[in-house]
Parts: C-alpha cells; structure tokens; sequence
C-alpha cells in the first residue's frame, strides 16, 4: 500500500492529500509531527533527506516533492484523472500549477498577516497579489473548474492557497469568479476532509507572527550596525 507522508497545515503536503481523495486512491495517512521534529529523525531523513513534507513510499519507489509526486499518482493511476490529454490544456494546467508554486505560495506567511493590524504588508507585495487574483480570475474565465467542466490538478495547487488565504481574513471580494470558485471546491468532501482545524490555524499564525518580528528586529539591527 502507498504511505503518505505529510502534516496538516503545509499547503505543499495537502496538494497530495488531495489528489489521493480525489482519485480514491487507497493509500496509509503518515503524520510527520514538525513540533515534535520528527522530520529531523534518521527515520524520516532515509524518506525525505531534505525534511520536509509530503513524500510517498509505494513499495520499492520513494518520491519527495508534490509535482513529482502529483505527476507518478496521475501515471500510476489513471482512473479518475485529473489531468487533461491535449497539450495545450496541459500547458495551460502546469502553467497555473507554478504561478501558484513561484508567485502566490512564497508571499503566503506575510499575507497570513493581512488580518493583523500589528503589521503592515509592503505595497509590492500586495500589488504582486493582486496581480496573481488578476491572473487567475482570467485563467477561469467562465469555467466551473481551471480545467473547464472538470477538476484538474490546477484547481488542486490553487484550492491549497486561496481558501485557506480567505480562512485566514484576506479580502477575496474584488474577484467574484475567484469567490465562487473557492466556495466550489471547499464544498468537495476531499477538501473538507483535509481542511486545517481552527485551533491549528491559530498556532500557525501565531507562529507566523513570531517569525516576522524575529526578521523584522533581525533588520533593525543589521541597519543600526552600519
């Protein structure tokens, strides 16, 4: 049986999540414990050398990072596919898939803090936000699913960042279709299986938080030694 490695808050971890619901595939749920650092131990770093979540084991074969990952469970198992078979569709899909790895995810711990009236999110980093909203609202255009009428791995790297964006209090009204979308996929039993619970949304803007005023202090003090 395939084994699933991951933890409930990492956005990355739950791209797989997903498409192993979303596929029926049968597989074993492996809790990676971060606070506990589980993913340091010698158990864990024979899995994923770099410590991180998801990875797989199926038999003989261990993959580490969720596109590779994605791509073998598509191969692997074709029942239920969630990507297209023509090439521009499947450009179109990878083409969303890095926008959210390259362009949205990375900005995801400062606009957790959106809602925190302690900080102040840098204007670039809200325009490069609303650009990205711009970009995927055009890319739905109409559609039900990025994929047109049918789910596709697209809407798996998106559902991971922008409802949980809206769970955290990021205005998501100036883009309807986006709204939609959303309330879409969270409906999906999938999505609602593997939703963060709301006390561990908490510790993790907590968390959050913490790791901001560290950089922010470590800042000021690089600046006061000049």
């Amino acid at each position: 049986m395939l084994t699933f490695y991951y933890h409930p808050l990492s956005p990355v971890a739950r791209r797989v999540w997903l498409a192993l619901l979303e596929k029926n595939i049968v597989f074993e749920l492996r809790l990676v414990d971060l606070k506990a650092r589980e993913h340091l131990k010698p158990d864990y770093l024979t899995i994923h050398p770099f410590h991180h979540v998801p990875a797989i084991v199926d038999q003989n074969l261990r993959l580490i990072e969720s596109f590779a990952i994605l791509d073998y469970l598509e191969a692997k198992f074709p029942e239920l596919p969630l990507s297209p078979t023509e090439p521009d569709a499947i450009d179109h899909m990878k083409m969303v898939q890095r926008v959210i790895a390259n362009d949205l995810a990375p900005k995801l711990p400062h606009l957790a803090l959106l809602a925190n009236d302690d900080f102040r999110v840098d204007e670039r980093t809200l325009k490069h936000f609303k650009a990205v909203c711009t970009f995927l609202e055009e890319q739905l255009g109409s559609s039900i699913y990025f994929g047109g009428d049918r789910m596709s791995l697209a809407d798996i790297t998106v559902g991971t960042v922008l409802p949980l964006m809206r769970r955290l209090g990021i205005n998501l009204q100036p883009y309807p279709t986006l709204m939609q979308w959303c309330d879409r996929v969270s409906s999906r039993p999938a999505w609602q299986q593997t939703e963060p619970n709301h006390h561990d949304l908490q510790a993790w803007q907590r968390w959050i938080s913490l790791m901001v005023k560290r950089h922010q202090r470590n800042q000021a003090r690089a600046l006061t030694a000049y």
